[in-house]
């Protein structure tokens, strides 16, 4: 009883219901189109099938042990003393995938201005033996891949690692470049599957929105260089 009235009691439920007793209540179109909106963005089923439709076609989740080409690590910020939880979240899940796979001394290139947190981070993790080629290759995701295009055989399997709500610009972009490339997510709470049971349909879940916000950040920032990257 206890799991099924409790998310009503969530400041956003209540605002959700809110709304549906206002919409009911006075008619309005712009209460509608808001009602819509709230419900479409927050709902967990909604927001389920987007998560198993971007880990299924943009980042994948699953690595085949036989992998014999190299790993692409885009750096996530930080400073020469220390860096944030999204890279160390990537090189875990890059220190793991590299040492399932059965290539022997793989390549790893890391593009961050502050290359040696980064390693002093990663080489403990490593339980085999790798080549490491750090570098900076430039202030944003863009830069990078202009330096990539230049500097890595395309003919090499790549496998890039990547946040997950990054993987969509990642995976756009190797397409662009033409690099022979898959990319990794390292999962983050925000795309993990929301629990989805008896009040799944009446109610709204505040990581689904954040879910939205960070795929539309994304998607608008790959079509915004896409217009504009021919003319700067």
């Amino acid at each position: 009883m206890k799991d099924l009235i409790e998310p009503f009691l969530y400041p956003h439920n209540l605002f959700f219901w809110g709304l549906v007793f206002a919409a009911v209540r006075y008619r309005k179109w712009g209460l509608w189109l808001l009602l819509a909106w709230f419900y479409a963005f927050g709902n967990g089923w909604v927001a389920n099938q987007v998560r198993y439709w971007y880990n299924a076609e943009i980042a994948s989740t699953a690595f085949p042990a036989d992998f014999t080409g190299n790993f692409m690590l885009p750096g996530c910020g930080g400073d020469a003393r220390q860096i944030p939880d999204c890279a160390k979240a990537r090189l875990t899940r890059l220190a793991e995938l590299v040492n399932q796979t059965s290539h022997d001394a793989p390549l790893i290139h890391i593009t961050t201005l502050f290359c040696q947190p980064y390693l002093d981070y990663l080489q403990p993790l490593l339980k085999r033996e790798t080549r490491l080629d750090c570098f900076h290759g430039g202030a944003t995701t863009y830069h990078e891949f202009y330096t990539l295009n230049s500097r890595l055989d395309h003919k090499i399997p790549l496998w890039f690692v990547t946040s997950d709500y990054h993987a969509y610009r990642v995976h756009q972009l190797a397409l662009q470049y033409g690099f022979n490339a898959k990319v990794y997510a390292a999962p983050s709470s925000t795309f993990r599957p929301v629990n989805c049971g008896t009040t799944c349909f009446l109610t709204v879940n505040l990581s689904n929105f954040d879910l939205f916000a960070k795929l539309s950040a994304e998607i608008a920032s790959f079509y915004v260089y896409q217009l504009t990257h021919r003319f700067t």
